[in-house]
């Protein structure tokens, strides 16, 4: 592999259009956790000028449609829509969600000889490397960062003229494999009328600046802000959003593969997101035990199936045999079905809307659950190996 190298990660934040469409679907799927706690939901949403719909596949507690619609509303008002061409009070809202297929639930149900199986075929992965605090890979999280703390200014009012929806990609330098310093930044940010480019700049300037590693700095000749000169209209007005295409930004930002699934909208039935979240569980817990600098883990599985059809592991070394060893202690003491990842994780629980912007991985566990898959708990499991 190439040691000296430049890599790049962007980051979208949650007023971009399409990000907006995974809270949505992540808040609706909440809702229905919260009253049953073993639903099946599956939320597509599409948002654009003035309207929002809502698609997919539930099988759970009966809710009304103007519930519903009071949620979504909300979250488009929290994000901080009001704009002329999407405002949370006057948009149209449509909502067609309905019934599960009887067929893929029949796939999925456990019964008396059986085993609850995957609600669908796939192949999910999980990463990990020690470059960050966050095992993470450091454009990543430095993308997501930025973008983070403009969001917390722009609603705590410390700053005023930014818009919602903004953009964020750092490209870093690596030396010896190892990241060294920051080549460049992109910084898109929607903004009021009255602000010109340079306007902007100085006020994200200093926010960037905070949220970087104390020995570097924003280099001065390549730091973009609103490359085009301007960005009056933004979220989905200026551009339709959709559940589940920010599937990169929601996971390792390019440096690791994606199966293809999104996340978003998703009960953790299904693998697409379970077990790509018990893959960067275990993936986190090899790096930190020591045993390789970097991991990464890939699932596969059939739908109906419990178990997975298949698994990898690759530790960036020369050592097979460590890696068959890795395979072999995951077989026998970690449960991949289904039910045996939810009950590990802990995933029947309200827990993802706080997921659908700025990663799912590398954050925080949270008392109430949330980010389970980030526990450092399976350490010891490895270090016997």
């Amino acid at each position: 592999m190439k040691k000296n190298y430049i890599f790049t990660s962007e980051s979208v934040s949650e007023g971009h259009p399409d990000k907006l469409c995974d809270i949505i679907s992540d808040a609706v799927l909440d809702l229905y956790l919260s009253k049953f706690n073993e639903s099946r939901v599956a939320c597509e949403t599409l948002a654009t000028t003035n309207k929002v719909i809502l698609s997919g596949e539930i099988r759970g507690p009966e809710i009304k449609s103007d519930e519903i619609e009071k949620l979504v509303r909300k979250e488009i008002k929290d994000i901080g829509y009001n704009q002329k061409g999407f405002d949370y009070k006057i948009l149209e809202f449509h909502n067609y969600l309905h019934e599960q297929s009887d067929d893929i639930a029949l796939g999925v149900d456990s019964s008396d000889n059986k085993d609850e199986g995957a609600g669908d075929q796939g192949i999910m992965f999980g990463y990990a490397c020690n470059e960050t605090p966050e095992f993470m890979p450091a454009p990543i999280i430095l993308s997501h960062k930025i973008l983070e703390a403009l969001s917390k200014e722009r609603k705590s009012k410390s700053i005023t003229g930014l818009g919602p929806d903004s953009k964020s990609q750092v490209s870093i330098n690596y030396v010896n494999g190892k990241p060294n310093n920051i080549d460049s930044i992109v910084l898109s940010t929607q903004h009021d009328e009255n602000l010109d480019q340079n306007d902007v700049k100085e006020i994200v300037q200093p926010i960037v600046k905070k949220t970087l590693p104390n020995k570097w700095d924003i280099p001065s000749n390549k730091f973009f802000v609103n490359p085009t000169g301007r960005f009056v209209i933004g979220g989905p007005d200026g551009d339709t959003g959709l559940t589940g295409r920010k599937i990169i930004v929601d996971t390792y930002g390019g440096a690791a593969p994606h199966g293809g699934g999104a996340f978003s909208g998703k009960d953790p039935t299904k693998v697409d997101r379970s077990a790509a979240y018990v893959a960067r569980y275990l993936a986190k817990n090899l790096v930190a035990s020591g045993l390789s600098d970097k991991c990464l883990i890939q699932l596969s599985y059939a739908i109906g199936i419990s178990q997975p059809i298949s698994i990898y592991v690759n530790l960036f070394q020369e050592s097979e045999n460590l890696e068959e060893k890795v395979i072999s202690s995951i077989k026998k003491n970690i449960d991949l079905s289904p039910r045996g990842i939810r009950k590990l994780l802990k995933l029947n629980n309200p827990i993802y809307k706080k997921t659908a912007s700025y990663g799912h991985f590398g954050r925080k566990e949270l008392n109430d659950g949330s980010f389970s898959w980030e526990a450092l708990n399976l350490k010891s499991l490895f270090q016997k190996i």
